[in-house]
């Protein structure tokens, strides 16, 4: 066989062994594309399972006020449990669990599922979100269920924008305005009536007093 010939043959032949060791990654129960995993954290102890963790901050990158907790949690056992805390180990953010509906505690019932987070579902607000979590990072999130106790995992944090826009804080809590209290009319002010009037005139300021007809 020629010199040129044999090196076509130990071409293909790498051609073939390469396609096949391919092919054997891509199939079977075993394959390695099945052990991708996805980006959002999940853990399971005993019969409790937590898929999607995440932490949610405010959309805004600047903006100062709460973060939400998302997950989905699954009791795969043949007893109810509830959730009875939410903690960040390492940060002193408190919590705060609101069941969808009602005022009780988080309910997960035996061989089913609560979600955390969105319109209409259970949620677990951090009051000072902002401070506790940064975005881009992996926080340590504690869930501590009244049967199988603490389950730890490390989720990311992500702002309330794109996929997670349904998910998070979609605005800044409202900061109730203070009302000065109103000074009786006909009451003295004390000091100079010019100064207290400003450049406005004794009658000037009594019609902006008066409410409009």
């Amino acid at each position: 066989m020629s010199r040129s010939l044999r090196r076509g043959a130990l071409a293909a032949t790498a051609i073939v062994i390469s396609i096949g060791a391919l092919s054997a990654c891509g199939a079977g129960n075993d394959a390695q594309t099945l052990e991708i995993k996805p980006d959002n954290a999940a853990t399971t102890i005993g019969d409790i399972q937590i898929q999607n963790a995440n932490i949610v901050t405010q959309p805004e990158r600047n903006a100062k006020g709460p973060a939400v907790v998302t997950a989905t949690l699954f009791n795969n056992g043949v007893a109810q449990q509830t959730l009875d805390s939410i903690t960040l180990p390492g940060t002193g953010a408190a919590v705060q669990l609101h069941a969808a509906k009602g005022a009780g505690p988080i309910v997960v019932p035996a061989g089913g599922k609560v979600v955390i987070g969105g319109k209409g579902n259970a949620a677990a607000v951090i009051e000072n979100g902002r401070e506790a979590a940064q975005n881009g990072n992996v926080q340590s999130v504690v869930f501590k269920f009244s049967r199988t106790g603490e389950v730890p995992l490390g989720v990311f944090v992500v702002p309330a924008t794109s996929y997670f826009t349904g998910f998070g804080p979609s605005s800044l809590p409202a900061v109730p305005s203070e009302t000065p209290a109103a000074t009786p009319s006909g009451s003295a002010t004390p000091g100079n009536p010019s100064e207290s009037l400003g450049a406005e005139g004794p009658t000037d300021a009594a019609s902006a007093s008066q409410p409009a007809e």
